[in-house]
């Protein structure tokens, strides 16, 4: 009975983890709006102001229409338009749209007048300077832009400043931007440099408890993940006062983010108007004399957010950059379990055979806990008779009877929870799973085998689709797919090993939670589908020779 008593808490705890802590989670633990410190956008812009929408184009159309300079890395393709400088056509190689085989990669960024509009920027503002603007047509000591080759964007304002933007990439995701202005007129003016992200619409990844999407930052030391698209005011905006820290934009799987000098101190925000999004930062004005020169480097970051990448940008100097990824309170659990399916993968080269490799390390881990759970069911059958008589002796005095219980537990050496303990370690590891599952890059587009081509996607073979045969996907309500069936059949083989429950509403909640669980979990990822029920078929190896071991258990508890 203590059996089926501890798989009831550990799938009632399993539901409140996946379905119902969102509203926990909002009652208890209610996130503060983040307070407005800056003037308005119009009275005192950090950088260029969010341009009036343009006639909107196809990315093609929106490419033929300025001279550009090449990027070519590895992992990225794209160009620098050289009028406004900015980054505005930038597609991802390593990772595609679909996981069709014609599907093309991932396009990140486009241009100002593109639908799909998102690009970043870099400029100057200043008391007395004639600073280049969005219409301002640069000139370039380089065609192509390389990790071996960097280039240089250079403008004459006519009027005794030069301005010239040194841009570098290495073979990732980073672009390295030195901005420098000789001020060679007979006069002193101001200049503060400043480097902007805009982007038309909000994403189309929702944001949820677990995986925050859209504006995101570091300022001072944390992370923030409380501003959201609507948190945006017009008027206002959003503004942050850093001492270094990286501000931006993420999506489920990509980020573009401005990283400052860490060393400067910087006025940063978001701005909102005509339908788009803006991220920005600015250091300190500058008062450069005659002759003098002012300089000032950041970065741009734009890509995937791949865990390993994001860690070792982190160590080469970006603070919490790893916490791009919204790993949540579980960071602890769910990194190392990442690490290690990672490793796992590169071992055996299919996430799926990774998968069921871990749930062979945690069931192995476990399988000592078990064997003390199953002894300590084993020495609880021992005492029924005991705790009977005592219950019978003292049922009319409650405080009398738990004081005896206790003391017979601590006579007879038992532990009344050690059934539960495998059942609240399983409970982090499999939350942990499914925020890897569901958070990492690494996981998207994985194929397992046969019809499973991405592992972060739930069952595509569903009853209602004729089990892929039909190019139809069904609602998620009607998505119940083979995995899911499978997860069912083995939760329910796994129940029928143990001893029947006394009391009759046990007896029925255990014919029943299974296949209840079975439609609660069709939606979710198809690889947390094969951990659970890799999960189940061990359990079923495990309890069939546990029970071998202690016969007296599979008996029904008497009355």
């Amino acid at each position: 009975m203590d059996n089926q008593r501890n798989m009831v808490l550990a799938i009632v705890l399993s539901a409140l983890v996946l379905i119902g802590w969102t509203a926990l989670a909002d009652r208890f633990f209610p996130q503060p709006k983040p307070g407005v410190t800056a003037p308005k956008v119009q009275t005192a812009p950090a950088s260029a102001p969010i341009a009036a929408a343009p006639v909107r184009q196809t990315v093609a159309q929106a490419l033929s229409g300025a001279p550009r300079v090449t990027i070519e890395t590895p992992r990225l393709r794209g160009s620098i338009n050289l009028k406004g400088a900015v980054i505005d056509d930038l597609v991802l190689l390593s990772h595609k749209e679909t996981i069709k085989k014609k599907s093309p990669p991932v396009r990140l960024l486009a241009p100002a007048n593109a639908t799909a509009s998102y690009f970043a920027g870099f400029g100057w503002s200043g008391d007395g300077l004639a600073a280049p603007n969005a219409n301002t047509v640069w000139q370039a000591d380089g065609a192509v832009l390389t990790p071996e080759k960097p280039v240089t964007l250079r403008w004459d304002n006519a009027a005794g400043q030069r301005f010239a933007i040194r841009i570098s990439v290495d073979s990732n995701y980073l672009f390295t931007v030195e901005q420098r202005m000789e001020n060679g007129a007979a006069t002193a003016v101001g200049a503060r440099p400043y480097g902007f992200v805009s982007r038309l619409g909000k994403s189309k990844d929702p944001s949820s408890w677990t995986n925050h999407v859209g504006p995101i930052g570091a300022f001072n030391g944390a992370v923030n993940y409380k501003v959201n698209w609507d948190d945006i005011d017009p008027a206002t905006g959003q503004r942050f006062q850093s001492k270094g820290g990286w501000i931006g934009f993420g999506d489920h799987y990509w980020l573009t983010a401005l990283i400052p000098d860490q060393a400067a101190s910087i006025d940063a925000g978001f701005r909102a108007g005509n339908g788009s999004y803006q991220a920005e930062f600015a250091v300190p004005q500058v008062i450069v004399g005659p002759g003098k020169a002012v300089s000032t480097t950041s970065r741009l970051f734009a890509g995937a957010k791949e865990v390993n990448a994001l860690d070792a940008y982190e160590e080469a100097g970006v603070p919490l950059f790893d916490k791009a990824i919204d790993w949540g309170w579980f960071e602890i659990i769910e990194k190392p379990i990442f690490q290690y399916l990672d490793w796992l993968f590169k071992l055996v080269g299919n996430f799926g055979v990774a998968i069921i490799l871990l749930t062979l390390t945690v069931r192995g881990l476990m399988f000592p806990i078990a064997q003390r759970q199953f002894a300590s069911m084993a020495a609880m059958r021992v005492v029924q008779p005991k705790l009977k008589a005592l219950q019978e002796r003292y049922k009319d005095d409650k405080p009398k009877l738990q004081q005896e219980m206790m003391a017979l537990y601590q006579k007879e050496k038992i532990n009344p929870m050690a059934g539960c303990l495998p059942i609240f370690l399983q409970i982090p590891v499999f939350y942990a799973l499914y925020k890897v599952l569901m958070l990492t890059i690494e996981m998207r587009h994985q194929p397992f085998a046969l019809w499973i081509h991405d592992l972060s996607a739930p069952d595509p073979a569903t009853i209602i689709n004729l089990f892929g045969l039909l190019n139809f996907t069904p609602p998620t309500f009607l998505a119940l797919g083979i995995f899911p069936v499978l997860l069912g059949i083995t939760m329910w083989l796994q129940f029928k090993l143990n001893p029947a429950p006394m009391d009759p509403v046990q007896q029925q909640m255990f014919s029943i939670m299974p296949w209840i669980m079975m439609f609660m979990m069709a939606p979710f990822a198809a690889g947390l589908q094969l951990y659970w029920i890799m999960s189940n078929i061990l359990t079923i190896a495990q309890q069939k020779w546990l029970y071998s071991r202690h016969p007296a258990l599979k008996e029904p508890v008497k009355a």
